[in-house]
């Protein structure tokens, strides 16, 4: 077992242990372009047969131990959870300097950034532990903005989910291709997410009449409001970690 930090056993543990369940938890190697990667699996081997997955997109500082927290979570939950790594094997970053300067590749190449999620989607989807006909896709910060991505290359997902994303409006608008609902958790005191960005990405979501999202708001959370230290706002992380729950829920 990973030896998480007290915030991130502290997060894990929101979330009850099944009677009975054997978490298994595993390094991924696979690569993309020949870069290679290295993700983190985690789900419930006591629970028999294909199962949904869930794919998480780490934050701009690379796969630590946030998204294998939450991975921890959701495998509590049943489901097969993925953390994928955009970077590379060993990129990781502990000041905001060099984070910002290594996302900023992936929003400044857009393909690039989509096609990193695919890798790991394409890992996910051939694991014959996974019912591939059950996929989410998530992210946190500049996950949740590649998440969003990624679902609008019209990649079979059942659904797509950001937390305090960078919303990235396209114009004209390219929600054409999604195939699965959308939902966003953003916060009512992001300054990096004013509402002008969360109505720009409204008004292009709304060009698809038939398409299912949701954008929520929660008041007073700032950006990174459920990554544990900073910003952290427990009523906005509990909040939105109940409606991805219920989310997961009514898509799979």
């Amino acid at each position: 077992m990973t030896d998480f930090s007290a915030e991130h056993r502290r997060l894990i543990d929101a979330v009850a242990e099944r009677p009975g369940a054997q978490i298994a938890e595993a390094a991924v190697a696979y690569d993309h372009d020949g870069r290679p990667m290295e993700g983190y699996r985690a789900h419930d081997a006591a629970v028999a047969g294909p199962k949904p997955a869930v794919i998480i997109v780490h934050d701009w500082t690379g796969l630590r131990e946030y998204p294998k927290a939450r991975a921890q979570m959701l495998a509590r939950l049943g489901y097969y959870a993925f953390a994928a790594d955009l970077y590379g094997t060993g990129r990781r970053f502990e000041d905001h300097q060099s984070a910002a300067a290594e996302a900023g590749k992936y929003y400044g190449d857009l393909a690039l950034m989509r096609a990193r999620v695919r890798a790991a989607y394409d890992v996910v989807a051939n694991d014959p532990a996974v019912d591939a006909s059950r996929i989410v896709v998530i992210g946190y910060c500049f996950g949740g903005s590649a998440a969003l991505e990624f679902a609008r290359t019209g990649a079979p997902l059942a659904g797509a989910v950001a937390f305090h994303a960078r919303l990235v409006a396209h114009d004209p608008a390219d929600v054409a291709a999604i195939t699965g609902a959308v939902l966003i958790c953003t916060g009512g005191a992001d300054p990096v997410v004013p509402d002008e960005a969360v109505a720009a990405f409204q008004d292009e979501l709304r060009t698809r009449p038939d398409l299912d999202w949701q954008v929520i708001t929660y008041s007073g959370a700032e950006h990174g409001f459920t990554l544990p230290g900073g910003a952290y706002h427990p009523a906005a992380d509990a909040r939105s970690w109940r409606e991805l729950t219920a989310f997961l829920d009514e898509v799979f």
